[in-house]
């Protein structure tokens, strides 16, 4: 939503409905937003903002305010499938206000009978201190209270993940296949398990730290993935973009990781739309759509 030129909150809903996408993820609860999604049988990811985080977590009182104002206006016709609270907030100053949020939201959801509601946080590779190879994974951060919260609640840990920017910052080491999902054979061999993509070590890494901090009940949502279409030379073109997300797309639909290949692995494309307020270079060209509603690439068959 960081453009000054995007489509209204009901065009989007109904561009969502026309190509076939049947969830969404709203990074704080904009009303409109909400208000278009009434009826839509959209499922959404409904986000807290991160400088709301410290008084849901020190106040029951506001915790009730936030859930009052948006969420309880639309529970009957939105189906929220997520409450995130913050993103990448950890490793970060909010940090240590995440699992008491988590706890004071989760009360109410339960006062409520919302069940079908589930809890979580979103971080992302930074929160790994080790993440090379993937069985050494470990966290950069004490996150025990965050994962005692999810184990109990038998909710997943939201993840973003990023092989772009792994293969940006180091294409001497990381190929560029091996980011894209098109490498024809293992990459990486970590004991008995053999990577052929990054998005997959990025996965089980996370799952290695979890288990390296006792926790094997967990599982992971990818929040957010995705390949900017320009804004980084020939790193960044249409055709990248359109490779590295049809091949995303149809990956989790098929396969889980090596580590857990019984473990269906959800999945969010970043972003709907270019942004034109975001930082100028890749951060504007995320978008599968232009913000007149055209595609960038070829990705979703219209309707």
């Amino acid at each position: 939503m960081k453009g000054d030129n995007l489509p209204s909150a009901t065009d989007v809903v109904a561009l969502y409905k026309n190509v076939g996408i049947s969830q969404m993820r709203l990074f704080d609860p904009n009303p409109d937003a909400l208000q278009a999604l009434r009826g839509s049988q959209i499922d959404v990811s409904l986000g807290v903002k991160n400088e709301d985080i410290p008084q849901i977590a020190s106040s029951q009182d506001y915790a009730e305010s936030w859930f009052s104002n948006n969420v309880a206006p639309y529970v009957n016709d939105v189906i929220f499938e997520f409450i995130t609270v913050g993103n990448e907030v950890i490793p970060g100053e909010y940090a240590s206000y995440v699992a008491p949020a988590m706890q004071n939201l989760q009360s109410i959801l339960d006062a409520q009978g919302l069940a079908g509601v589930t809890v979580t946080t979103v971080v992302s590779t930074a929160a790994l201190g080790t993440s090379y190879p993937p069985s050494s994974g470990t966290f950069s951060t004490d996150i025990t209270e965050v994962l005692n919260f999810l184990s109990h609640q038998a909710s997943p840990l939201m993840v973003n993940v990023y092989p772009y920017f792994a293969y940006a910052a180091d294409p001497a080491n990381v190929p560029l296949d091996y980011a894209l999902f098109t490498a024809t054979g293992p990459v990486v061999q970590d004991g008995d398990l053999s990577y052929q993509n990054l998005f997959d070590a990025i996965i089980d890494a996370f799952y290695w730290a979890m288990e390296n901090q006792g926790v094997t009940d967990v599982g992971v949502v990818v929040s957010e993935t995705g390949w900017p279409s320009d804004g980084n030379g020939n790193f960044t073109t249409p055709e990248l973009a359109a490779t590295y997300n049809k091949n995303f797309v149809e990956h989790i639909s098929k396969n889980a990781t090596p580590k857990r290949p019984q473990a269906y692995v959800e999945g969010y494309l970043f972003a709907m739309f270019d942004e034109n307020l975001k930082p100028p270079g890749v951060e504007q060209h995320f978008g599968l759509f232009k913000p007149s509603m055209e595609p960038v690439y070829s990705l979703f068959p219209i309707h």
